[in-house]
């Protein structure tokens, strides 16, 4: 799992830890992993940090293998990693295409592959939960790419489901709408850089607009589900993405 800053991620682990669940925080920025695992230490939860970059294998086989060493097995793993970026979708590049999918889909499939590895070593069971977007479910023209790369963790879900259900491994996503974290506010500053704002807030607010709910997540709106798909009451759920987006999006 990766937990930083004002993201869903920290939150996810902060909820999972009050839930007594022991926890490896790891983020590319190990220094924000530490801080995670040092806030939840505070708290009287059990929690260790470990830097990786999730589109290197090697990198996450040595996370997995951190993680047995510190509590002896596997039983969860949470695939959070990722990034968004704004672009007019005519000027998308190569490059840009490329970084967003080796880290929001690559990444995705190398935690699932390797976490599978590691549950079958193990003698089988074991629950993935990938981090997805509203923006897998409908696509959008400034988030050209980022939209892809969610509908492929969508993909690789459904996919990796069907792969491993006869070793007892559930794989599910989470969909996540508008929620206020330092990714949101990237995207809002992302837009006013390419001009498609006039207001600072204006594309929060044009969002907002969307939202059933009349207002936008926080990273502990999603922190029950997580635990949730953590738990054995989600043990006959697999292949599914839940959208958790206040009613953007219904399906």
């Amino acid at each position: 799992m990766t937990g930083s800053g004002r993201g869903i991620g920290r939150a996810m682990a902060a909820g999972l830890a009050a839930a007594g669940a022991n926890l490896t925080i790891a983020d590319i920025d190990q220094a924000a992993a530490e801080a995670t695992a040092a806030d939840i230490l505070a708290m009287g939860g059990r929690a260790t940090a470990v830097g990786v970059d999730v589109t290197d294998r090697v990198a996450v086989r040595r996370m997995i293998a951190h993680s047995v060493a510190e509590y002896g097995r596997l039983d969860v793993v949470f695939n959070n990693a990722g990034i968004a970026q704004v672009r007019r979708f005519g000027d998308i590049t190569e490059a840009d295409w490329r970084r967003m999918m080796d880290v929001n889909g690559l990444g995705v499939l190398i935690g699932i592959q390797e976490s599978a590895v590691q549950f079958i070593a193990q003698g089988g069971g074991g629950k993935i939960v990938n981090t997805a977007s509203v923006a897998g479910k409908r696509g959008s023209e400034a988030l050209g790419h980022y939209s892809a790369s969610k509908f492929a963790v969508i993909g690789l879900t459904q996919a990796a489901a069907q792969s491993y259900a006869a070793h007892r491994i559930t794989v599910n996503s989470i969909c996540p709408g508008i929620v206020a974290t330092d990714m949101w506010d990237a995207i809002g500053k992302g837009f006013r850089n390419e001009g498609m704002t006039t207001r600072d807030d204006a594309a929060f607010e044009q969002a907002l607009t969307g939202v059933t709910l009349g207002r936008p997540s926080t990273p502990e709106d999603l922190v029950g589900v997580a635990i949730f798909l953590a738990s054995p009451g989600s043990d006959y759920m697999t292949g599914q993405s839940l959208v958790i987006d206040g009613g953007m999006v219904f399906s």
